[in-house]
């Protein structure tokens, strides 16, 4: 008793202390505010060289617009681009296409609730291209014209914009938004607007919310790139140190969704729904993330996501599953608003099955927790994850370290560097524990604050349930005598049987592309390629031709489909559920597919984990599984995903565009439920076989961050890599044993 109390108070003193630790900014940012009150961040990145990539960050969004700005938000980013002082009318855009930046792919920006962001990334090994991006990044700031002609001709834009988004979804949401969100002020501030503003607005309206909000202390600007970081500090301070607020600055008020304590109930239904949804919502106060406790937290929740929803895919490979997706996690819902929620996509005329089957999940967790073994099946896996980034910290992409400093300045939200966030989670991953996860449940399950939404197409509108009937299947699981989950895993090796080995008969260079080419005793092919575009990566690719065009019309849906039945059915000693598990602590992942003229194999790894890949490559090749409940219920899901396909104008245009464009081609229609019931399993599954028999026609490339030298013995001490061709004593296909070199 005297241990276990030393331990309590020992975590209860190390949550303090975590509480106590803020997380610092990433130091490789340097970053600054000017007297006044603009935010700057600027780091140096060289993926990719010669590039950099400027963001304009405003605390501005549809949040704070009056009745008579509605939609003005958004309209203000598009003026952004008609005109500003330095770069009048169409000259912005004319000017950035001569310098090679395309308009959307490259250039672009984004209005929301609660900010407007501008994105410019532009070549930087042009000193003047550097400075013009920074002169359009000062205009943007404050120096728009907002052209009474311009604003004119750009109102049939923005109105056109909001019709193209006008559909199922949106006219569902215009209904449960502001039951979802307590008709807070969020409900009444889409981005998009109301047709009344954005047709009548005066000039004077948008220049005022434009000097109302666009001002230096709302508006940083995030620079990452191959740049100097002395030198771009000196001309930011330079260009935006005579930004000016407002005399009488009005107070930017931030806004919250308000938590009632009540539970509601909504359904919804529109004509050009295709499926019946329901989710349950439980809305949080959002967790901040500042803190190394507050990291940790962020952690757990990580964790139960991850574990919860492996629970819901094991359901998903059934015979007959419950329904045609499900799943559950916690997660930020607005500003302001985090949310439990639990979903289900039902099967036509099983909203009640679907619902309970994805709620008995949540109770049965909420009831016994997790097990040992899925907890560090996770933990394994998130540390997996992490590993990786840490690895490739000198490949990061700029745009993920634009991304991280956006959210630490408009949110908040910590952005202390992945070295950082490794020590952290190697830290404290291991005291992480299953009371951890008990605790996060009772927190996050809870009945207060509870919304149930129910969307369908209009035709089920008359079969919807009620709220108490709904309740009611809650309830009903809710007392349901359940039953811990029970963690199955196998214990075998992946493979049932290994490999003989053979030889290299032919090795060439190529000096010209760093290439080497060996020719293994089978005949196959294996082009080696080394690269530094990833520090921690290896990718495998395998083609030959043939595909499905060697197959009749008959059997195309099942040639079609052969690869998914295999990757839904497992390999060697593993059906897909058992390999999931299997492969928690590795980063690899390999699959198969058969398209017209060619079949392929492809994979990739963290550079640990090459044997794995190999392996893999092996059992795709020799021991592909077939398991007909997995492919029942995959059957089973789709038919019931497509039982409303023409309800949705966009599928049955594109559809018909197909049928047109490929005259109605049976080799090349769409999924449809005629064509799954052409699938025959067995068919399928010998067509794999045959397609994947024989390996002495594949060609095979592998690349990455690899040295010829050591990556030479992975090719002969591993017949896992398995390249098949036939066997040299008999006529049989070298399915039944493999040769590699030795």
């Amino acid at each position: 008793m005297i241990k276990r109390t030393i331990l309590l108070f020992t975590g209860l003193a190390l949550v303090s202390q975590l509480r106590a630790q803020v997380l610092p900014l990433d130091p490789a940012v340097r970053t600054g505010k000017l007297p006044n009150g603009f935010t700057y961040y600027i780091r140096h990145n060289e993926e990719p060289k010669n590039r950099v990539i400027f963001y304009l960050a405003n605390k501005v969004g549809s949040i704070l617009e009056n009745d008579d700005q509605r939609g003005l938000a958004h309209f203000m980013e598009h003026m952004s681009f008609n005109g500003t002082k330095h770069f009048p009318k169409n000259e912005l855009v004319n000017y950035l296409q001569r310098s090679g930046v395309r308009f959307g792919a490259d250039l672009n920006a984004y209005t929301s609730f609660d900010e407007t962001v501008y994105q410019l990334p532009i070549p930087s090994d042009k000193p003047e291209l550097v400075q013009g991006g920074l002169q359009i990044m000062r205009d943007w700031a404050q120096d728009a014209t907002l052209d009474p002609t311009e604003i004119d001709k750009e109102r049939g834009v923005v109105l056109e914009e909001k019709r193209l988004g006008k559909g199922a979804s949106d006219r569902m949401r215009q209904v449960y938004f502001p039951v979802l969100l307590n008709h807070a002020r969020y409900a009444d501030r889409l981005p998009i607007g109301v047709d009344t503003v954005l047709n009548n607005f005066k000039p004077e309206t948008i220049t005022r919310f434009y000097k109302d909000w666009y001002r230096p202390d709302l508006q940083a600007l995030i620079v990452v790139g191959d740049i100097n970081v002395d030198e771009m500090e000196k001309d930011i301070k330079a260009k935006f140190g005579d930004l000016k607020n407002p005399a009488k600055e009005k107070p930017r008020t931030v806004y919250n969704v308000p938590l009632t304590g009540k539970n509601q109930f909504i359904t919804v239904t529109d004509k050009e729904n295709r499926a019946t949804s329901a989710e349950i919502l439980i809305k949080h106060a959002e967790q901040e993330t500042k803190t190394a406790a507050d990291y940790r937290k962020l952690i757990i929740r990580s964790l139960f996501d991850d574990m919860i929803n492996d629970r819901y895919g094991e359901l998903t490979r059934q015979a007959d599953p419950p329904f045609v997706s499900g799943g559950a996690g916690i997660s930020n819902f607005l500003h302001s608003l985090d949310v439990f929620s639990a979903r289900v996509q039902a099967k036509p005329g099983e909203l009640e099955k679907g619902l309970k089957a994805v709620w008995r999940e949540v109770v049965r967790v909420n009831k016994f927790g997790f097990t040992e073994p899925e907890l560090e099946r996770a933990k394994k896996n998130y540390l997996n994850l992490l590993e990786f980034s840490f690895k490739e910290k000198d490949k990061t992409q700029s745009n993920r370290y634009v991304n991280e400093y956006l959210q630490y300045f408009l949110k908040g939200t910590t952005a202390p560097g992945i070295t950082e966030e490794y020590r952290i989670a190697q830290t404290y991953m291991p005291a992480i524990g299953l009371k951890d996860l008990e605790t996060l449940c009772k927190e996050y399950i809870k009945s207060v604050d509870r919304d149930i939404l129910i969307s369908a197409p209009e035709s089920e509108k008359a079969n919807l349930p009620n709220q108490h009937t709904v309740e009611g299947w809650l309830a009903q699981v809710e007392a349901e005598p359940l039953q811990p989950y029970k963690d199955e895993m196998s214990k075998l090796p992946l493979l049932k049987q290994q490999s003989i080995a053979g030889k290299i008969v032919k090795q060439e260079t190529d000096d010209v592309i760093n290439t080497t080419t060996v020719t293994l005793s089978n005949g196959v092919k294996v082009l080696l390629k080394p690269t530094d575009f990833q520090a921690n990566q290896v990718l495998l690719n395998g083609f030959a031709t043939g595909g499905t065009s060697l197959y009749s019309d008959a059997d195309l849906q099942s040639a079609k489909y052969a690869t998914s039945i295999v990757s839904i059915s497992g390999v060697g000693n593993y059906n897909a559920t058992e390999l999931r598990k299997f492969l928690t602590d590795k980063q690899v992942g390999v699959g198969t597919s058969i398209s017209e003229n060619y079949q392929s194999v492809s994979g990739g790894c963290a550079t640990k984990d090459l044997e794995t890949m190999l392996q893999l490559v092996y059992a795709q090749f020799t021991e592909p599984r077939i398991d007909k409940a997995a492919f029942d219920g995959f059957i089973s899901r789709n038919k019931a995903n497509l039982a409303n396909r023409a309800n949705d104008p966009n599928v049955v245009f594109a559809d018909t565009a197909n049928s047109v464009l490929n005259q109605g081609s049976v080799r090349r229609a769409s999924l449809s439920v005629a064509s799954l019931g052409q699938i025959d399993p067995d068919r399928a599954f010998e067509i794999y076989k045959e397609r994947f028999a024989d390996a002495s026609n594949f060609n095979f490339v592998v690349l990455g961050n690899f040295k010829i030298d050591e990556i030479q013995p992975s090719l002969s001490n591993f017949p896992e890599l398995l390249y098949l061709g036939r066997c040299q004593s008999c006529s049989l296909h070298a399915g039944h044993h493999a040769l590699v070199s030795r």
